[in-house]
């Protein structure tokens, strides 16, 4: 069996902490693991192997994660690039046509926790049971209250050879409150008379064969199979890298003539062939602060865990923040989020409206919706140190053996000063070495790049001084990582 990881998505919910280049599956929240890792660790017991569906960016990251675990064989893992996203059905198609038809796959999202792996383990056995009859099966959540934020599955139960069999009827958009409260009345109504219940939470997590898929996908959205088809053709008929096996990059062309949809829209509320296990297996989407709070360990009062944090009087609240102290006096039922450069502060209950503070951000072209001040890197990182109108600061670090694209800036000069390692440097026709206290000056046009051919990691300072210090303030002529001329 095959696991199927989407790790599409921004987590925006999630801010000031999850970023679009730092979405909320990357990001450690528990005992210093990403959900990320904890779905790899989770899935890896029950699938031989892992087909993980990301961006570019995300690809590194995702990368860097699997290999900070000693005991994982990042050899069974294969990567499929989507340089845009187009919803989940081009997406698990995609994978799919890269697999046997008879692999039964299982499909989830790359951002939830399951604390019940032992029911888990129950829940997927029954799932392959019913793959293996060529059957598309969902998983279902009981829902515990009327949740605004979750699609909705309605089901239809019926019996066979005393069998119970539960059949999707609909697939429901998130309600608003007072429709999900009469889906939870209904239930309440079932339960009392000992019926199956009607109406689960949808938990995006799918299992079936990888060729009954394409067929249903063939079937129902014909567009969308065609074109997925044609662009994994395209990418698997090209030797992008070394590892052709391991990594499938879809062309920009490709990718973007094929209809964005949902696999719930596409195929599961179409076909005839789905059905529906309940699944109680202590399942979060962690998708507002107000779900990050239930799953977070938490002290006497009721204050989520924090070392910075200084409590007076103060009780049932999730304090987070790593950077600075972070006192709280008769402070109750709130929500006080700490970045390095955005504060967060929110009642219980209303952490929902974070989207609401992104969009405005995202209207005012604010960069804080798209990256924190520390930026990830195929070649390390960077942190933005100072950021001022005609000048920028940066730490930067470079992975040993790893090495910047070959690029020009047209706006900014830069000025480079090692602090640790041993850099090499390409400047136009010049390549150079700079120690420990050494430093070069770079103008606006040259080519340059930066190296770090030794086995240490590499730290310099970079100062830029010009009338535009943006991040897209580059120009591209190689890059070892095939990206394209945007982004650092």
């Amino acid at each position: 069996m095959t696991n199927i990881i989407l790790c599409g998505g921004s987590g925006t919910r999630l801010w000031p902490i999850s970023r679009t280049l730092m979405p909320k599956q990357f990001v450690k929240l528990f005992d210093d693991k990403s959900l990320f890792q904890l779905t790899i660790e989770r899935n890896s017991k029950i699938c031989e192997s892992q087909f993980i569906v990301s961006n570019t960016e995300q690809y590194f990251l995702a990368q860097d994660q699997l290999e900070e675990n000693s005991t994982f064989n990042i050899q069974h893992s294969t990567f499929l690039l989507e340089p845009i996203g187009r919803n989940t059905a081009p997406a698990i198609a995609l994978a799919c046509l890269s697999l046997p038809k008879d692999e039964i796959v299982l499909v989830t999202p790359s951002d939830h926790l399951i604390k019940d792996e032992a029911e888990y383990k129950k829940v997927l056995k029954k799932a392959q049971e019913l793959a293996r009859e060529d059957y598309l099966v969902t998983f279902g959540i009981t829902p515990s209250f009327a949740e605004t934020g979750f699609g909705y599955i309605q089901t239809r139960s019926e019996y066979n050879d005393e069998c119970l069999m539960m059949n999707v009827e609909l697939f429901h958009e998130k309600p608003d409150f007072e429709t999900a409260t009469k889906y939870l009345e209904e239930n309440s109504k079932l339960s009392i008379q000992n019926l199956p219940l009607k109406f689960f939470w949808n938990s995006g997590m799918f299992m079936f064969k990888a060729g009954v898929f394409l067929d249903e996908l063939q079937k129902y959205s014909p567009q969308i199979f065609e074109s997925s088809k044609k662009a994994f053709t395209n990418a698997a008929n090209k030797n992008l890298t070394p590892n052709a096996e391991r990594l499938i990059r879809i062309n920009h062309h490709d990718m973007i003539m094929i209809d964005s949809d949902s696999i719930d829209y596409a195929v599961m509320e179409k076909s005839d062939k789905v059905k529906v296990i309940p699944s109680d297996i202590g399942w979060s989407d962690v998708g507002s602060f107000d779900s990050l709070y239930d799953e977070l360990q938490k002290d006497i009062n009721g204050n989520t865990l924090n070392p910075n944090h200084i409590g007076v009087d103060s009780k049932n609240n999730l304090i987070y923040g790593n950077e600075r102290k972070i006192a709280t006096i008769d402070i109750e039922d709130m929500i006080i989020v700490d970045t390095t450069d955005a504060l967060l502060i929110s009642k219980k209950g209303s952490s929902q409206k974070v989207k609401e503070v992104v969009k405005q951000l995202t209207t005012h072209n604010s960069q804080l919706t798209n990256i924190h001040l520390t930026g990830y890197r195929p070649w390390g990182s960077y942190t933005v140190l100072e950021d001022k109108e005609g000048y920028k600061i940066k730490k930067i670090e470079v992975k040993p053996g790893k090495r910047l694209s070959l690029q020009s800036h047209k706006f900014r000069n830069e000025h480079w000063v090692v602090v640790s390692g041993k850099a090499t440097i390409t400047l136009n026709n010049d390549i150079f070495i700079l120690n420990e206290n050494e430093s070069t000056y770079i103008k606006a046009g040259d080519k340059h790049r930066l190296a770090n051919e030794t086995d240490k990691i590499l730290v310099i300072i970079e100062s830029q001084v010009g009338s535009y210090t943006g991040e897209d303030d580059i120009v591209r002529y190689d890059d070892d990582y095939e990206r394209d001329s945007i982004k650092s």
